[in-house]
């Protein structure tokens, strides 16, 4: 999966999604990588990484990282290329 979009489930920093740079185990490296904080019109993170959101306008990711080691990865699910645009589409949230 290195080299591909995907979205990353991890016990302790929640849900990324992201270029998968490497991986080693239970640790994974994301570039250009946002948190899905929330998410809103996807049933779940697998009707996310197939179909993105329907209701981008509601979900909540903050701003792009330039890289991110991700550890205790609980899943790793490839995205189509659909669901990538969504999900690069979603306005960035911040507190701002």
């Amino acid at each position: 999966m290195e080299g591909k979009y995907v979205i990353v489930r991890s016990s302790g920093s929640g849900v990324w999604a992201g270029m998968l740079k490497s991986r080693n185990g239970s640790e994974a490296i994301l570039t250009n990588a946002r948190r899905i904080w929330y998410w809103a019109g996807a049933a779940s993170l697998s009707e996310l990484a197939m179909r993105g959101s329907s209701k981008p306008n509601q979900c909540k990711f903050p701003m792009q990282v330039d890289e991110v080691l991700i550890l205790d990865i609980k899943e790793i699910i490839p995205t189509r290329e659909t669901a990538q645009k969504s999900i690069e589409g979603v306005q960035i949230w911040s507190e701002h």
